[in-house]
């Protein structure tokens, strides 16, 4: 096992980065005690900063510290768990986030991989978390698995099979972002479950708990908790019917969105428009929709039954 403890299971919220809607697209740090605070009253016990929901790779290395920082101060109130994601940049600027975020005492480290010169091998990954542990050595590390992003497909069922404590003393696990549920699942039994798997995707919960895994990364948590939550205790519950019914809610919200653009363009209307935070326009090459588009949807949430803020 692992030099450090990893016990946390169920749900995590990967939270959006808030920015001012100016054309530089600067933080808006404001927000996030606030933020933070509307998670937790939706029941949400940990969060995700700076992944692909919040735009880590479009920020600069000073940007996300100041983001971590903001998060790690709120959850001092809110209690959540707190992960951060400290990849997708050149290897210095990696090793220096992932220092920070030890020194501002997150529970946990994700990274993706290098996102260009990118590891084609389970050893080439395991060399390159190596140093990210190396940086942090007393927190728990988590790789960052989403190959439609980053091109990178070592199977993850074999590449934490060839993963030992003694080349990577602090790594837990890994969130697995992939519509590849087999593979997911065969990645969650290595080892009679030893390694922490969590499935980043708000349509597969259902299916996923029928398998045995228990832990989401899922953006629609932001927006619609209560219904990932409700889906997530009935999959774990086994009461087929309720999980049923409750993903096919999930996945129609989720798709309604989804259809107006890409991944993170068309979540962050979807907060504002349910939400009583405003997660500010994405930064380019990512644009906001148009005003008639975010009508449009707010039209079609309306319609599936949601309260919208108009």
């Amino acid at each position: 096992m692992p030099r450090v403890s990893f016990n946390y299971k169920g749900l995590i919220t990967p939270v959006f980065t808030p920015f001012n809607n100016d054309s530089a697209r600067t933080l808006n740090l404001s927000i996030i005690p606030q933020y933070a605070d509307y998670l937790a009253k939706e029941k949400v016990t940990g969060v995700l900063v700076n992944g692909t929901t919040g735009e880590g790779p479009s920020m600069t290395t000073s940007e996300r510290k100041l983001v971590a920082e903001a998060w790690a101060n709120a959850v001092k109130t809110t209690k959540q768990h707190l992960m951060i994601q400290v990849g997708g940049t050149s290897l210095p600027d990696v090793l220096e986030l992932a220092k920070h975020a030890e020194n501002i005492k997150a529970d946990s480290i994700l990274c993706l991989p290098e996102l260009y010169f990118s590891p084609s091998t389970s050893d080439q990954l395991k060399d390159y978390l190596k140093l990210v542990s190396s940086a942090a050595p007393n927190t728990p590390l988590l790789y960052y698995h989403i190959p439609s992003l980053t091109n990178v497909n070592v199977h993850m069922a074999q590449f934490l099979e060839s993963v030992n404590e003694e080349e990577i003393p602090t790594f837990v696990g890994i969130k697995f972002t992939s519509s590849s549920l087999d593979e997911g699942v065969q990645a969650f039994h290595v080892g009679n479950n030893k390694f922490a798997v969590f499935l980043g995707n708000d349509q597969l919960i259902t299916a996923a708990c029928a398998l045995g895994m228990n832990s989401f990364i899922t953006t629609g948590s932001n927006m619609f908790s209560e219904i990932v939550l409700e889906t997530l205790a009935a999959g774990l519950a086994g009461n087929v019917v309720k999980g049923k019914e409750t993903q096919q809610r999930l996945t129609n919200a989720v798709m309604n969105v989804s259809k107006y653009g890409t991944w993170v363009e068309t979540m962050k209307p979807a907060m504002t428009l349910l939400t009583s935070i405003n997660p500010g326009p994405p930064r380019a090459p990512l644009k906001p929709l148009s005003v008639q588009t975010v009508a449009s949807m707010a039209k079609d949430l309306q319609n599936l039954g949601f309260n919208v803020k108009l």
